[in-house]
């Protein structure tokens, strides 16, 4: 079924996509993930949005290539080897015998089809924009099983960014339309969409690799993470990804993880009052972090300076953190005001629901804080589906200043998964307009090894302390629920995606 991304927002009718395979299950193998968003779209493009993610990655849709998350390092998925052939090209074999869930052969040409979707500017992926933004893709395809990829400018860590990548079919629907009926090569087939309820997946009888053990899983959506929680305890749901500081209450069913995130707000730098400096510097002054650890945050969370966490090449530790300084923030209201910055205009924070637990009560608490030095501050709380047309560009027209809440997930260890989507001038999350920045990042992602570090760390030192871009809030630490009758413990890669395959039963 094809549907354009308009209509996506107009219908509520429950849609069955696609026939689950004929199969008897054990109703003991099936397995209910509570989900903290309603997940309003089901396009592998927009996997790298987490609640998509944690549907369809390596579970519906495969990467070519997957990231170790437990040891790090590659691993080979649809693609078996990749070498670099020159400093533009790199060669992936791909894996023979694989099928898509509609039984057409896995080729080359699917590889392709998805980059250039991912790339397609009508489309707005997720994937596209966050990653591959800047580069240029060239193909050779010279048979079924090997695909030439040539980047502009160099991609020396391409293969990298191909574990961000779910691989679609080249009969997926047409571009400018996103998918409702994801076929892909994974484990599970996606079999049940009823919207704004719930999600089927069943398991793949065909499927190339090792038979997984969980046979369906069903996706529910509860905003209430104290809700989500009580249905692991009372055994009408397996799994919970993220639940809040204060339901995490259970030692037997409760685990906490780094989750590679980072929170923060981004700054609308493009229109007064937030174009002037001194305004973002007094922004940042005004937050009271310390007093959000243990509270709203868990006592382990770690204060941001950096959209990226301390294990990211290029991290700065050199980048201070914001201390809380409410007088001299006051001081730079007034400074900007008897300069004639309109510091009365109203700003407004564009929160989204469900972002992580207790992130209403962390917009509330932000906004007040800014208020409290003399900035006029009002807080809109969104769903993802309305939050996204603030977040990505092309941004709401005539929005007046904006600090959106932000989430950032870089668990694969290089600042080009940040830099360019956050910072550079055509980025799909950017509100910085600076050609400095621009050849900075240009630069970066071309380089490696000691060269490479250095000027990813000039980079965050501008945009955190020259530019002040944003303000950076917390490395986050997860908490997840799990059924004491699963084998299952979260990794840094749960807030990004949830493979089935690796549940097991007790």
């Amino acid at each position: 079924m094809k549907i354009g991304k308009a209509a996506l927002c107009l219908t509520g009718a429950a849609l069955m996509v696609g026939s689950s395979p004929a199969l008897a299950q054990d109703a003991n193998r099936a397995v209910t993930v509570v989900l903290a968003e309603t997940v309003d779209v089901v396009e592998p493009c927009m996997a790298a949005r987490q609640d998509v993610g944690r549907v369809i990655s390596e579970n519906v849709n495969e990467m070519l290539i997957e990231f170790d998350y437990v040891n790090g390092g590659l691993k080979p998925r649809l693609a078996t080897e990749w070498n670099q052939i020159d400093e533009d090209t790199w060669e992936f074999k791909l894996r023979e015998g694989v099928k898509w869930h509609d039984g057409a052969p896995f080729t080359a040409q699917d590889v392709q089809f998805t980059i250039e979707r991912n790339k397609n500017a009508d489309l707005s992926c997720e994937t596209g924009g966050k990653y591959f933004g800047g580069t240029e893709f060239t193909f050779e395809t010279p048979d079924d099983n090997t695909i030439l990829i040539t980047t502009n400018p160099p991609q020396p860590i391409l293969p990298l960014l191909m574990t961000v990548m779910p691989v679609q079919s080249a009969a997926t629907t047409p571009a400018g339309e996103f998918d409702r009926k994801p076929v892909g090569t994974g484990p599970y087939v996606f079999t049940d969409w009823q919207i704004g309820q719930s999600i089927t997946v069943e398991r793949n009888p065909d499927y190339w690799g090792e038979a997984p053990q969980v046979e369906k899983a069903t996706y529910l959506f509860r905003s209430d993470s104290a809700v989500a929680a009580a249905m692991v305890e009372a055994g009408e749901a397996d799994i919970v990804p993220a639940i809040a500081l204060q339901d995490a209450n259970n030692p037997e069913t409760d685990f906490s993880y780094p989750n590679s995130e980072t929170t923060s707000l981004r700054i609308d730098t493009r229109i007064a009052p937030t174009d002037d400096r001194r305004i973002r510097e007094a922004m940042n002054l005004a937050i009271d972090r310390e007093a959000m650890i243990g509270t709203l945050f868990p006592a382990d969370a770690q204060i941001a300076t950096h959209l990226v966490v301390p294990t990211t090449i290029g991290y700065n530790p050199d980048v201070p953190v914001w201390p809380y300084d409410p007088d001299r923030a006051r001081e730079l209201v007034e400074e900007a005001r008897a300069d004639g910055v309109p510091v009365d205009t109203q700003i407004r924070i564009i929160g989204r629901n469900g972002q992580y637990p207790n992130a209403t009560e962390t917009m509330e608490a932000m906004m007040a804080m800014m208020q409290d030095v003399g900035l006029n501050v009002k807080l809109d709380m969104y769903d993802v589906s309305v939050w996204n047309n603030y977040f990505v560009s092309p941004y709401v027209a005539d929005s007046g200043p904006t600090l959106t809440q932000s989430q950032h997930d870089n668990a694969t260890g290089d600042p080009v998964f940040t830099a360019f989507v956050k910072y550079a001038s055509t980025g799909a999350h950017s509100m910085v307009t600076d050609p400095e920045v621009d050849e900075m990042i240009a630069k970066a992602t071309e380089a490696t090894g000691d060269e490479r570090t250095k000027l990813w760390q000039e980079l965050f030192t501008k945009v955190n302390t020259d530019i002040i871009a944003d303000i950076p809030m917390f490395h986050m630490v997860g908490f997840t629920r799990v059924s004491p009758r699963l084998d299952f413990k979260p990794t840094i890669a749960t807030n990004s995606e949830l493979q089935l395959s690796q549940i097991g039963f007790k």
